[in-house]
C-alpha cells in the first residue's frame, strides 16, 4: 500500500521584530485567540481553524545558516512575497478594529469585481493584512 502523501497544511510563519508584541498585535487586531507563546518569545501561536498562525524572530541562529535570512522590503512601498489574508463577515468592522488595535491603514474596504469586499492594513513589521469578505458569485 502506497502512503498517504495528500498534504495538510499546517502553518503559516511569520517573520517578526518582536514576537510577544506580534502575538498580542494580531489577537488584538484581528481577535485571534493565543494558542501558545514559548518562555523564550522565540515562538507564538494563535488559533485559526484548521492551519496556525505562528511567529518567529526575523534573525535566529537555528534556521539562517540553512535557509538564509529573511529579507525585509528595502522602502515604504515595497512589501514582502507573502500577504496575510484574513476572512471576514464584516470586513468593516474588521478594517476599524485592526486600525483601531494599531494596524497601520493602506486601502480602506472596498467591493470588488470578483464579488469580495477587501480592505488592507500593515501590521506592526510592515506586512501587508488583506482583510477580506468571503468570496460572493458577482451579481449581473
Amino acid at each position: 500500500m502506497a502512503p498517504n502523501l495528500s498534504p495538510a497544511f499546517a502553518y503559516t510563519v511569520v517573520y517578526v521584530q518582536d514576537v510577544a508584541k506580534s502575538v498580542a498585535f494580531y489577537s488584538n487586531a484581528f481577535g485571534y485567540s493565543v494558542r501558545r507563546l514559548d518562555e523564550s518569545h522565540k515562538w507564538g501561536e494563535l488559533d485559526s481553524g484548521q492551519t496556525t498562525i505562528a511567529f518567529t524572530p526575523v534573525h535566529q541562529r537555528e534556521t539562517d545558516g540553512l535557509t538564509g535570512a529573511v529579507q525585509a522590503p528595502a522602502g515604504g512601498l515595497e512589501r514582502g512575497p507573502v500577504e496575510v489574508c484574513f476572512a471576514f463577515a464584516d470586513v468593516d468592522a474588521a478594517y476599524k478594529r485592526a486600525v483601531e488595535n494599531g494596524a497601520v491603514p493602506v486601502s480602506k474596504p472596498e467591493d470588488k469585481v470578483w464579488g469580495q469586499r477587501v480592505g488592507y492594513v500593515r501590521d506592526i513589521d510592515g506586512i501587508v493584512v488583506r482583510l477580506g469578505s468571503y468570496v460572493e458569485e458577482p451579481r449581473p
